[in-house]
C-alpha cells in the first residue's frame, strides 16, 4: 500500500445503533476495501463525549449533542486504508443529510442533521486524537488482510 495508509475513527451514533444500521455501515466499509482494526459497543460517558466534542464546546447545541450521544449505545470503530480519513468522509456524506448525495451513508439512510447516524474524523490529526480517546493501544489490531493484494496495487 502507498504511503498514505492511515486510520480513521468512525462511530455509529445512538440513532444508527437503535435503527439496526450498524451492519449496513460495516458492510459498506468492508465492500470499499477498508480494513477494520478495532470495534466496540459502548455507552459513552459524559466526560468522554465532552472531550470528543471539545472543539464545539462554545456552540449552542453542545450540551444537547453530548446528552444525545450519551443517550444510548455507540459502536466505535477504527478503519484503516489508503487516504482513509478522506475516504471515510466521502462515504459518510455531508453532515446535513439533506445535502448528502445518494450512495453516501447519510444520503441513503437518514433525513435530519440531529439524527445523522454516524461520526467520522475530519482530519488525520482529529482521527489520531479520537482513536486515542476511545481506544487503548492494545485494542488496535495490526494485521495484513489476505485481500490486500486484490485491493491495492
Amino acid at each position: 500500500m502507498a504511503a498514505n495508509k492511515e486510520r480513521t475513527f468512525i462511530a455509529v451514533k445512538p440513532d444508527g445503533v437503535q435503527r439496526g444500521l450498524t451492519g449496513e455501515i460495516i458492510k459498506r466499509f468492508e465492500q470499499k476495501g477498508c480494513q477494520l482494526v478495532a470495534m466496540k459497543l459502548t455507552k459513552a460517558s459524559e466526560e468522554l463525549l465532552q472531550q470528543h466534542y471539545i472543539d464545539l464546546k462554545d456552540r449552542p447545541f453542545f450540551s444537547g449533542l453530548v446528552q444525545y450521544m450519551g443517550s444510548g449505545p455507540v459502536v466505535a470503530m477504527v478503519w484503516e486504508g489508503l487516504n482513509m480519513v478522506k475516504t471515510g468522509r466521502v462515504m459518510l456524506g455531508e453532515t446535513n443529510p439533506a445535502d448528502s448525495k445518494p450512495g453516501t451513508i447519510r444520503g441513503d439512510l437518514c433525513i435530519q442533521v440531529g439524527r445523522n447516524i454516524i461520526h467520522g474524523s475530519d482530519s488525520v490529526e482529529s482521527a489520531e486524537k479520537e482513536i486515542k480517546l476511545w481506544f487503548k493501544p492494545e485494542e488496535l489490531v495490526n494485521y495484513t488482510s489476505c485481500a490486500s493484494d486484490w485491493i491495492y496495487e
